[in-house]
């Protein structure tokens, strides 16, 4: 008598715990890691991202949790950023920057990693966009093929340009790509009679010297290059080319917005609204290494009508009917 009662509370236990056990699991929300360079939780493509989340039904908080990292524009703490979001076992991890997904492919191999704003197959991160293998996938921003395009378009704004000054930051992204990203960029100078001088600036404090040093190169017009870094402090650099008289180029419409020239690049919102897809997907139960990599299909010319009277610049209509925006 004594055993069977045993056994009874033996396997009204277990039946209770597994039960319990059933429940959590019910309950437990995907817990989804944000890794920015740069951005700040309320930056414009983290809330595009959000947005698309939300458009899948993701409640944040209630059927969603976030854990979002941010290096605040310092590279070298990215790796530890990347192990804190390994060592809380989240179910998937997004990036948006090129050096925070290595840090993250060194840091796992086994968390999926949906990654969105760079070209993760120039990076090296994936050797196929139609079957990436391993644990990333996610969007290209083919970041590379749009290099020369933007020298062209300030050639066709300006047909007597013959010196652009190119304001960059090698620390923001591999040497490898930095020094695609000058070759290439030296190669589309050529072609079109343009000398270009290159100056860093690694730090905000940084842009004051560097401006010095492209109006002593007697510089006509300014590319940025496209990073992190710029990205968060394109107001300022908007500002700074302005009082400089300098016909500026960047990747983002935000700056043309932000009284700069003009601005050509991939849809930033589009792209981070897109990515969302991936991280469902695999929640749901998919592979990133059977999920190819898709490439941008929404870009933007945005013209700034306003800072080029202010320059005393002519946009050509050429230019003007490329334009998919054009601020008066």
């Amino acid at each position: 008598m004594i055993r069977r009662l045993l056994l009874l509370a033996l396997t009204l236990s277990l039946t209770v715990a597994t039960t319990a056990a059933w429940a959590q699991q019910a309950n437990k929300i995907p817990n989804v890691g944000y890794l920015a360079l740069a951005a700040d939780p309320d930056d414009p493509i983290v809330e595009a991202w959000r947005q698309g989340l939300r458009e899948l039904g993701y409640v944040e908080g209630r059927t969603i949790k976030v854990e979002f990292r941010t290096a605040q524009g310092r590279p070298d703490r990215l790796p530890r950023l990347a192990g804190e979001l390994v060592q809380l076992n989240v179910d998937v991890i997004f990036v948006a920057n090129m050096l925070g997904a290595q840090a993250l492919r060194r840091a796992t191999s086994t968390i999926p990693i949906v990654t969105a704003l760079f070209d993760p197959l120039a990076s090296g991160l994936v050797t196929s966009l139609v079957q990436p293998g391993g644990n990333v996938t996610g969007l290209s921003s083919m970041m590379v093929e749009l290099i020369a395009k933007r020298l062209q378009l300030l050639k066709e704004t300006i047909p007597r340009l013959t010196r652009v000054a190119v304001l960059w930051d090698p620390a923001m992204s591999p040497t490898s790509l930095q020094t695609r990203f000058v070759e290439d960029l030296k190669a589309a100078a050529r072609s079109l009679s343009i000398e270009l001088t290159f100056v860093v600036a690694q730090t905000p404090e940084e842009f004051g010297p560097a401006f010095s040093a492209i109006k002593r190169a007697h510089a006509q017009a300014l590319y940025l290059q496209e990073n992190a870094l710029f990205y968060k402090y394109q107001l300022k650099l908007a500002r700074l080319a302005s009082k400089a008289r300098l016909p500026t180029i960047y990747g983002t419409r935000r700056f043309a917005e932000e009284d700069g020239l003009m601005s050509y690049g991939v849809d930033y919102g589009d792209q981070m609204r897109r990515a969302a897809s991936y991280i469902d997907k695999i929640l749901k139960g998919a592979k990133p290494g059977d999920l190819p990599i898709e490439q941008p299909t929404k870009f933007e010319l945005v013209v700034n009508l306003k800072t080029a009277k202010a320059l005393g610049i002519t946009i050509p209509q050429s230019i003007l009917f490329q334009a998919d925006e054009v601020i008066r």
